[in-house]
Parts: C-alpha cells; sequence; structure tokens
C-alpha cells in the first residue's frame, strides 16, 4: 500500500482495532494466476503470532481456498471515507481528495478442516457478531443440521507477517485548513463524513 509517513498508522492496537470494527475485509490471492478477492467476516486473534491471526472460513464451493496455502495472502480492510472538496479549504491551488483509513494484512494461511475446530470457528463467528444484538441468536449444535453445514465450508487461519495502516486525514494540509474541512464535513448527514471528521479531530488533538 502507497503511504506516504505523514499518513502511516503503526501503533499495532490502533491497527487492531480497526480490524475489528470493520472486520468484513477482502481477502486477495491469485487462483489460476489471476488475482481472486472474497468477501468475508473476520475474527481476530491479537496474540497469536508476531502481529496476530485471522480466523475465518468460506464456501467450500468458492474455489478461492484450494490455492491459498502455496502464496502469501492479503487481507484488506476499510474504514470510513469521505470525498473532501477544494472549496472547503477557501484557499488556493488545490484540488478535491478522498480521506479515508483502511489496514493492509499480509501473511502465510493455513486451512481448518478437521469437524471440532472448524465447529470453533463457526461457533465464535455467530458469538462475536451475535453479541452485541437484543435477542442475539444461539446456533443449535444438536442433531445433523451443523454437520451438513460444516462439510459446506472450509476454515483457514492467518498467521499476519505485515500489517500496514494507512490514515489519509488531511495531516499535509495546515491546522486551518483541516478546520474547515471537519466542519464541512460534521454538516453533513452522512456517517462517514462524520466519522472521518472525528478522525480529523482526533489526529489533530494528538498532535499529528
Amino acid at each position: 500500500m502507497y503511504t506516504p509517513p505523514y499518513f502511516a498508522e503503526t501503533d499495532r492496537t490502533a491497527l487492531h482495532d480497526l480490524i475489528e470494527r470493520h472486520s468484513f475485509g477482502v481477502l486477495v490471492s491469485l487462483v489460476d494466476g489471476v488475482p481472486f478477492a472474497t468477501h468475508l467476516p473476520f475474527l481476530l486473534d491479537r496474540d497469536a503470532g508476531t502481529h496476530g491471526t485471522l480466523v475465518g472460513h468460506m464456501a467450500r464451493a468458492n474455489p478461492h481456498w484450494r490455492e491459498l496455502v502455496a502464496q502469501p495472502v492479503l487481507a484488506v480492510f476499510s474504514g470510513p471515507h469521505a470525498y473532501i472538496s477544494p472549496t472547503w479549504y477557501e484557499s488556493t491551488h488545490v484540488v478535491p481528495t478522498w480521506n479515508y483509513v483502511a489496514v493492509h494484512v499480509t501473511g502465510r494461511a493455513t486451512l481448518v478442516e478437521e469437524r471440532d475446530a472448524l465447529l470453533d470457528i463457526v461457533r465464535r463467528t455467530v458469538t462475536y457478531y451475535e453479541s452485541a444484538l437484543p435477542n442475539p441468536w444461539v446456533m443449535d449444535e444438536s442433531g445433523t443440521f451443523v454437520d451438513r453445514l460444516l462439510l459446506q465450508i472450509v476454515g483457514f487461519r492467518i498467521e499476519i507477517t505485515k500489517i500496514e495502516g494507512k490514515q489519509k486525514l488531511n495531516q499535509n494540509h495546515p491546522t486551518e485548513r483541516r478546520e474547515k474541512v471537519i466542519r464541512a464535513l460534521q454538516s453533513q448527514d452522512d456517517e462517514n463524513a462524520t466519522d472521518i471528521a472525528a478522525l480529523m479531530r482526533a489526529t489533530l488533538e494528538a498532535g499529528g
């Protein structure tokens, strides 16, 4: 990922936080020599491996898993993003841009096909995404339904070998311009815009 130094986020805790907040990512690798992407929810084991480990599963009918272990893989996590109009700067010699935050993770995958280990991934995924709901759904693990389900999926673990973060939040502009952009974003009825405004404010207050 192209990341000028003033946009780089290197704090591992902050990078892990972003992955967990925006855990529906994109897994990319080669299938038959051609780039192939699968959109997936991921779990993050922060303390497994040097930089953490991603955990997930995909449909067995998806060809992506068949060559997954033979190569490095990339997982992309995108946070909030917003268009930035040059009019907001109230200055000359400026251009439109886009502010955003993202994390790219590179690693090596291992497959999980053993029943109990695969069931644990499914159980953890359900618990993680259901826990915040007012009436969490509980998976019934009895009977043959779960066994049939497990035959239709393949689990994986990706030990992270490299993690890169980018927070493009107008850090290359003077404070006065950044304040104007924050106000313009806050005035929009758009969750992405207000989230970017909040991140810009936090970055300014942290001296970034």
